[in-house]
């Protein structure tokens, strides 16, 4: 408009990537192109541009960074055709797991899109929108930049939805329209996650509702957080209610961390059938569970082994709630949490006063160990490792032995715990870590970012250490060397060959991997017995990780964590086909 200051698009954009998110990628041509949007990118005083390896590394990594750094996205910059289908699976993961990432892509000019001439990055055949159709399958929206009037709306559409779906996004940059300019008056109102109206009648109803079930569930009412609490940022409202109200809380796997781990009321983690006993049957003989954030996936589930009845459960979402059979569309926990802790705290109910198990850490004793007194095994590493992870650490688990192994480790308040237990991609662990370990440096966290990931998975992506490396990160990466997919090989193919693989030399890979002048330099060990274990993280230096450093720890074939030999025990009877 006359008179009103003006921005090109391309720093448009990338003023309000700077008020909710950062930027990660690859270059590319069409990012290049004849008006240089990673020039912009890098001359932006606000953004830190973070070049990866590869894409799906650079998606893996948004991914980690939008799950510590809370309020804000993360963001992925790729060029046309071969970068963006290079990152889809890292955002499918994000897609599926509730992360809130935007996918940017630099495409052909508008007149090529018109034209379609056959153009390098394109299936030959003229079919321009082919990555779009993919990318509807795995983003919550997407945006072209196509019209200058409708340039600022378009980005601001496609980026408020990312924060109010906690899903990725896609929006296409043309390279003849980073320069073009536009009035900038919409920056100055910050983005908000949109929310749903709420009846104030219906809202009355399910608070009337709830609160009669709780009455009468007497002393057995519990609480199960999950993912969603995390991702749709009520952890702060859910402490209130479990705090005020006393109610005993558990944890679905993917909602780990969700409430403090050493809260006195807090039980441990619920996987249905292949729950600690003790969990198990308080979860399962409750009269009523107030359920705050469910992802009932097979993995976050016990293969689906929950035995709570809809009668019994109140369903709480981020747009809906479930009362038994009643469904209330368009009330969501952000709004109705508050006001459900207000009308339950007066309650007294007798529920605050039941017996809750104690989650503890327990290392095996002299005798108990069924790989003996040397061998490093899954029962003793998990909560040996739970005494040296301090408040305010970054975890971060890839799929298979670690992620299942973590369950049993208790973690100190204000740990921050990463896991892809429903998408599952094996490599994703070490490109998050990258993008966590910065979020960490941004947020001031005085904790350190710890990886624990499996020799087979790390082989996948193991190129992003130089990334974290180059920016000065300092993770502790715990390498679990078990000489392949222990995961598969009990699901599948205990001895077969397609579950080995080449055992790498690992205390020299960072070495490889590091820039010539990195100061300090990294270190790495290998750990072949407990002692050897203990005396590693005793170390002051070690524990004080001021640089970046590998640990192999060396661990027998076949040897697993509990709660993963029951989860293949059942997905084996799911799997097994028909005679």
């Amino acid at each position: 408009r006359e008179g009103q200051e003006s921005i090109t698009i391309g720093n448009y954009l990338l003023e309000r990537l700077s008020q909710i998110g950062s930027l990660f990628g690859v270059p590319g041509d069409f990012n290049l192109g004849e008006y240089l949007f990673h020039d912009l990118v890098e001359d932006h005083p606000k953004i830190d541009w973070v070049g990866n390896c590869n894409e799906l590394n650079a998606a893996y990594a948004a991914d980690g960074y939008a799950r510590v750094k809370h309020g804000s996205v993360g963001a992925i910059l790729t060029t046309f055709g071969v970068g963006e289908l290079s990152a889809i699976n890292g955002i499918a993961g994000a897609f599926s797991e509730h992360v809130p990432v935007v996918h940017i892509v630099g495409i052909p000019n508008t007149e090529q899109q018109k034209n379609k001439p056959l153009l390098h990055h394109t299936l030959g055949d003229g079919r321009y929108d082919a990555y779009l159709k993919a990318a509807r399958q795995f983003t919550w929206t997407q945006g072209a930049i196509f019209e200058a009037a409708s340039a600022a709306s378009e980005i601001d559409r496609v980026l408020t939805a990312c924060i109010t779906s906690a899903r990725p996004v896609y929006l296409e940059l043309p390279t003849d329209r980073v320069y073009v300019k536009i009035p900038r008056g919409r920056l100055d109102t910050p983005l908000r996650p949109i929310r749903q109206i709420t009846d104030l009648a219906e809202e009355e109803f399910v608070l009337d509702e709830i609160q009669q079930l709780v009455e009468k569930a007497g002393s057995e009412v519990v609480i199960i957080v999950d993912a969603n609490t995390i991702r749709h940022d009520v952890k702060e409202e859910v402490w209130d209610l479990i705090h005020r109200t006393g109610f005993p809380v558990y944890s679905a796997p993917m909602g780990k961390t969700a409430v403090p781990e050493d809260y006195e009321r807090y039980g441990g983690i619920y996987v249905g059938s292949i729950s600690h006993p003790e969990i198990k049957e308080k979860v399962e003989s409750a009269k009523l569970v107030l359920s705050i954030g469910s992802l009932k996936s097979d993995f976050n589930t016990g293969n689906f082994t929950y035995r709570t009845s809809r009668a019994s459960t109140v369903e709480l979402h981020s747009d809906h709630t479930r009362v038994q059979y009643g469904l209330y569309p368009g009330l969501g926990m952000k709004h109705l949490l508050p006001k459900l802790t207000a009308r339950l705290h007066p309650l007294d109910s007798p529920s605050s006063i039941t017996s809750v198990p104690a989650f503890r850490a327990i290392l095996p004793k002299e005798g108990e160990d069924p790989l003996g007194e040397e061998i490093i095994s899954h029962l003793y590493f998990w909560p040996r490792i739970s005494q040296f992870i301090r408040p305010e650490d970054v975890v971060v688990t890839e799929t298979g032995t670690s992620s299942f192994g973590a369950l049993e480790m208790p973690l100190p308040a204000k740990t921050i715990y990463l896991s892809q237990i429903l998408w599952g991609s094996i490599g994703w662990a070490t490109g998050a870590t990258v993008g966590a370990a910065l979020a960490a440096r941004e947020r001031g966290l005085k904790g350190r970012t710890l990886l624990f990931t499996g020799d087979g998975s790390l082989q996948l992506t193991v190129q992003e250490l130089s990334t974290a490396m180059r920016h000065g990160l300092s993770p502790i990466l715990f390498v679990l060397n078990n000489n392949g997919y222990t995961i598969e090989r009990h699901l599948h193919g205990r001895e077969r060959h397609y579950n080995d693989i080449v055992n790498w030399k690992w205390t020299q890979l960072l070495d490889v991997l590091a820039p010539a002048d990195l100061s300090p330099k990294p270190k790495s060990y290998t750990v072949r017995t407990k002692r050897e274990l203990d005396a590693l993280l005793e170390d002051a230096s070690f524990a004080s990780a001021t640089g970046i450093q590998l640990v192999e720890v060396v661990m027998d074939k076949y040897d697993a964590p509990l709660p993963l030999l029951r989860q293949a025990e059942l997905s084996n009877k799911t799997n097994r086909y028909a005679d």
